[in-house]
């Protein structure tokens, strides 16, 4: 179908649709927004939760960890068989439900009565939001057009920057203000909103030609990532991932998902195209995204503990802090399109991941002392850096594979995030952990025999019983102080060198040129928009896009 001169071009998706994809892009930002800002607020709040009842509910170091890896092994675990029944279901419909259980979850995490029925609820919560994320790019791919698609990205993407923001700024706000559970129960009202907004505006979108459902696939791909998952979080939470509760799941995992890609290969209906990973620029994308979470997570997880234990900041002040980090992204996210269109892909994601290696190996230098402007400084960077890689990466994953199978690859492109930040949590906690009780040991002897073990467990746990101990304990908090600085300096250097290895990995196999500019006309798929059907020539592809 040609486009006449002068006229402009006719969009290959319904026109209703077409008029309204900017509003469409604000609903799917807002869902979004809900599960970034939930774990963004409980950064601030681990501290609140780890003091002992009424304040919080006593949670352990190690409950902690679990109350932030739970949500992590559900969400990371259904990732996949998420973004599959968007395509095969409809992602609005999807959508719909995960928000919907996000939102139950989190009204029962704000009434948990202790560490165990938190995790539990958070587990909850980590099930809805599987079903949300991948659900909102699978629909941005079709509301927008190819050549929009990078801009759309960069929006989406930028509301990451948002959640990060308003997150431990609201948290702050409502630790001060209200009981802990208050940072769960704000969810509710933001979801109501989410639901209302995607039933007026949000098309339903569906692969038309799913084929054969591959349950062996769906099933081996839940089993491989939840063992792999637990696996790395059970070597950090135990410092020992040769242990065999840590080992034989990560073997485990590790089979089945190599048993998985075995079946994929030779199944004629597989739930993924395994020959996908040949392509440079998705397995060099896909790489770098699990590189950037594994050294940014674990860093996320110990800077609340540097403000708020060792600087004495609050929840809200800390929150404040980290605000330069979110408004980096929101600022370059948008733009990163423009500068990929000048330079290319490769050379904007290379200097990306150099900028997060700078911030991350710059903690490696603060102590108890830092000027706060250094800090703010080194928030930015490590914020531009995520910009420049996001959108891109993701512009590679998703444009890499054919509109039908956005769901995939949606859901490809957060199971490696999600597992990548995992990892980085269960590895540098680990490290962190283990630094830490090594420098304190020699400084617990004015504590009971039997509370040293525990006391040198986290600088929250130390600082707690030195607390309990009066004007003895005092002594401890300096040691303390001292040991955990110590321990956040070798794991920022660590974080800092794989961001370095993401940086080879983007050299040597991103794509380097600039992306090309679509025709001005192209063939035009059929369409379906409810009962009706638009043809736009006899050579096209099938999508369905349904509104309700």
């Amino acid at each position: 179908m040609s486009t006449p001169s002068g006229a402009a071009a006719v969009p290959r998706i319904p026109e209703a649709v077409h008029r309204r994809r900017w509003a469409i892009l604000g609903v799917l930002m807002f869902s979004l927004l809900i599960v970034v800002l939930d774990n963004s607020i409980l950064n601030v709040a681990v501290k609140t939760i780890a003091s002992p009842a009424p304040v919080g509910v006593g949670a352990t170091q190690s409950e902690l960890e679990w109350s932030i890896n739970s949500y992590t092994l559900v969400f990371a675990g259904l990732l996949f068989t998420a973004g599959l029944l968007g395509d095969r279901m409809g992602r609005k419909k999807v959508m719909l439900f995960g928000i919907l259980v996000f939102g139950m979850g989190s009204a029962l995490a704000a009434f948990s009565g202790s560490p165990g029925e938190l995790i539990a609820y958070r587990a909850v919560m980590g099930f809805g939001a599987a079903f949300v994320m991948p659900a909102t790019l699978a629909v941005l791919m079709y509301v927008f057009e190819r050549e929009e698609q990078p801009k759309a990205i960069g929006i989406w993407a930028g509301s990451v920057g948002l959640g990060i923001a308003i997150g431990p700024i609201a948290g702050g706000l409502l630790l001060e203000h209200f009981w802990w559970g208050s940072i769960f129960l704000v969810n509710v009202p933001i979801v109501i909103i989410a639901v209302i907004t995607m039933v007026v505006l949000v098309p339903d979108s569906k692969d038309p030609n799913p084929g054969r459902i591959d349950p062996v696939g769906v099933v081996l791909s839940v089993i491989g990532l939840v063992l792999l998952v637990y696996g790395i979080i059970r070597g950090g939470e135990l410092a020992d991932f040769l242990a065999p509760s840590s080992l034989l799941p990560l073997l485990g995992g590790l089979v089945v998902l190599a048993v998985f890609v075995l079946h994929e290969k030779r199944s004629d209906h597989p739930a993924i195209d395994i020959s996908y990973f040949k392509k440079p620029a998705f397995s060099a994308a896909v790489a770098a995204i699990a590189l950037v979470f594994f050294a940014l997570m674990g860093v996320t997880f110990f800077s609340a503990f540097y403000l708020q234990s060792v600087r004495g900041y609050s929840a809200l002040d800390a929150g404040l802090l980290i605000l330069p980090l979110a408004v980096a992204q929101m600022i370059f996210a948008p733009r990163a399109r423009l500068v990929v269109e000048r330079f290319g892909a490769r050379a904007v994601c290379t200097a990306g991941m150099l900028l997060v290696a700078v911030g991350l190996s710059a903690f490696a230098l603060f102590d108890a002392d830092t000027p706060l402007w250094v800090l703010e400084v080194v928030f930015f960077v490590q914020g531009a850096g995520m910009a420049h890689i996001m959108p891109p990466v993701t512009v590679s994953v998703m444009q890499a594979l054919p509109r039908e199978k956005a769901g995939s690859g949606s859901a490809v492109n957060n199971t490696f995030r999600q597992v990548g930040g995992a990892l980085g949590v269960a590895v540098l906690g680990s490290l962190l952990s283990t630094r830490y009780r090594s420098g304190i040991e020699g400084h617990l002897e004015v504590l009971p025999s039997g509370a040293r073990e525990a006391a040198g467990e986290s600088i929250e746990t130390t600082l707690g019983y030195a607390q309990k101990l009066g004007q003895a304990g005092k002594e401890l908090v300096a040691p303390a102080h001292e040991a955990f600085l110590d321990a956040m300096h070798l794991t920022a250097l660590v974080s800092a060198g794989v961001a370095l290895i993401g940086v080879v990995v983007v050299l040597l196999f991103l794509p380097g040129g600039r992306p090309k500019r679509a025709p001005a006309a192209e063939p035009e798929p059929e369409i379906e928009l409810g009962s009706e059907r638009e043809s736009a020539g006899p050579d096209h592809d099938t999508r369905s896009v349904s509104e309700n």
